[in-house]
């Protein structure tokens, strides 16, 4: 696809064509200056919606008689049209975003090495999970039969775009790729806040999936400056999955019309965390102002705009005075922060200005300023005793923007008791030495039950794509603590386990055959082995 012939339509993609002038109209807004950005955006109309839904049905059962290596190459093609279009990408999401060129670059590179990724997975194909125990004629009293089970896909799958990532968690993310490799049609939910760079996106997995020659339906793109569209996609009885990442009040929103359907499915949010860092005494006395540094690096990264934002940081009370002077010399001197959008920079401002109204919270530095004509943010650091922290459990409520929490702490038996009070995160990190572990054994036993992953001398910003990595936790971190929305493990949320009794060899997928025809691994009557199994 040839970058300069990527024209913005402002209709939503549906079957390989564009949909009507029918729906509200809607823009896009630049955040550096509020500015309304061209074209006019239409909502998808409930025809439309029911068009999408009814060409993805179709389209399923296509989807899910694909070999592996034919996902893989839709995976490797819609990589390689977005590395073609990348200038066009990125100019877009960079007007619709203010997000600086060279960090969407980096989220453009991140999203074609994930799909690449997933392809790869799939080439390989013991992803699947086949398992086979082998009848036994001979068994009294009855015969056990032969019986073989593998993942399929769901079917229909709705992504919902995220705000914050508008290339790596929206219309090709992570979300999309793993519900693709695992065979499902997907629709996507556009977010308002970039609706251009969607389209731009959109239009690349539509002609990539025309290059494979694979059906239209199996993907769409939906737009909607509301709540509607995506409202009607959950509830929609043809739709078995969704995806979203974003709030904790839109999480737990699409959560309940999941679950509140004639027919449940699953829906698998990525909402609110806070992502608690404690630094134990030992590493605060030797790491201070390097710890100051890396804090306020971590916390501003992206204008506090990242899931993995550190927004709760436990500190030492006897040892915090060089960290906190070093903190306030950092922070102090700063100047405010792009936000995404106006409204995002409105709910911070709001939510900054309740913090300093806080008896309990003190004012530790930065400068609260409102700017004017565009969407920005500035950043403010507060502290508390882990008393009053404890006894205000708001605090630890996810405040989107950069600013964090220093919780000074005593004893530490206190401090074990306040992690186990702590809700659920997508991390949480711990600085020590191995004196500190020591001094402190249980609090990696007990965040093993807080958080999807726990980092140690670290922060916890940046999220490694690969096979390891896992980007969940408890409840409000996300909806289902078992599964993640970064690295491979995240296709087997949209699979579930088929089981195939007594089939004749010729009829199983080709997972599950005698010969083990694409040489994967898998489970034998217990044993993991390549090995194909005698007999017919």
């Amino acid at each position: 696809m040839e970058t300069q012939t990527i024209q913005i339509s402002g209709m939503s993609l549906i079957g390989g064509n564009r949909s009507a002038r029918k729906g509200a109209g809607f823009h896009g807004v630049n955040p550096t200056n509020n500015a309304e950005l061209q074209p006019v955006f239409y909502s998808a109309t409930m025809e439309e919606i029911e068009q999408a839904v009814t060409l993805a049905v179709a389209a399923a059962p296509v989807l899910a008689r694909l070999s592996g290596r034919e996902r893989a190459r839709l995976l490797r093609k819609i990589a390689e049209n977005m590395t073609a279009a990348g200038a066009a990408i990125i100019e877009r999401a960079n007007l619709e975003t203010g997000l600086p060129q060279a960090r969407l670059q980096g989220e453009l590179t991140r999203t074609t090495n994930q799909l690449k990724l997933f392809a790869d997975v799939l080439d390989e194909g013991s992803w699947v999970g086949a398992r086979i125990d082998d009848a036994d004629e001979q068994r009294k009293p009855t015969r056990r039969p032969d019986i073989r089970s593998m993942s399929r896909p769901l079917g229909p799958v709705v992504v919902f775009g995220a705000s914050n990532f508008p290339i790596a968690f929206s219309v090709a993310g992570g979300d999309v790729a793993s519900a693709l490799a695992a065979g499902n049609p997907v629709i996507v939910k556009a977010h308002p806040a970039h609706p251009g760079t969607s389209e731009v996106v959109g239009r690349i997995v539509q002609q990539a999936l025309e290059q494979c020659g694979l059906p239209a339906g199996a993907f769409a793109l939906l737009f909607d400056a509301g709540i509607e569209v995506g409202t009607a996609l959950v509830q929609h009885p043809a739709i078995r999955a969704v995806g979203f990442t974003g709030s904790v009040s839109g999480g737990t929103a699409l959560m309940r019309l999941a679950s509140g359907r004639p027919e449940p499915i699953p829906c698998y949010a990525e909402m609110g965390s806070t992502n608690p860092v404690f630094i134990l005494p030992n590493a605060m006395r030797k790491r201070n102002s390097e710890l100051a540094q890396a804090l306020q690096a971590s916390f501003t990264a992206s204008s506090g705009q990242m899931c993995t934002k550190p927004g709760i940081v436990f500190v030492p009370e006897e040892d915090a005075g060089d960290f906190t002077a070093a903190l306030q010399s950092g922070v102090n001197i700063l100047g405010p922060f792009g936000m995404l959008t106006p409204g995002i920079a409105e709910k911070y401002d709001h939510a900054i200005q309740q913090r300093l109204n806080e008896n309990a919270v003190h004012h530790v530095a930065g400068k609260h300023t409102i700017t004017e004509g565009c969407a920005a943010g500035s950043p403010i650091v507060f502290s508390v005793p882990l008393g009053d922290f404890v006894a205000h459990p708001e605090l630890e409520e996810e405040i989107f923007g950069p600013t964090t929490l220093l919780v000074h702490y005593g004893a530490g038996d206190d401090l074990l008791k306040a992690a186990e009070g702590l809700g659920g995160h997508l991390t949480a990190t711990i600085h020590g030495t191995e004196n500190d572990l020591s001094n402190f054994d249980d609090l990696v036993r007990i965040l093993e039950t807080k958080a999807g992953r726990i980092v140690f001398n670290g922060f916890p910003t940046g999220v490694e794509v690969n096979h390891a990595m896992v980007h969940g936790g408890p409840f409000p971190a996300t909806s289902d603590s078992r599964t993640t929305s970064v690295g491979t493990l995240a296709i087997e949320r949209f699979v579930r386990p088929l089981c195939y009794q007594d089939f004749p060899d010729t009829a199983l997928p080709q997972e599950l055959q005698r010969a083990n025809p694409l040489g994967i691994m898998r489970l034998v009557n217990g044993n993991l082995t390549r090995d194909g199994q005698a007999g017919s």
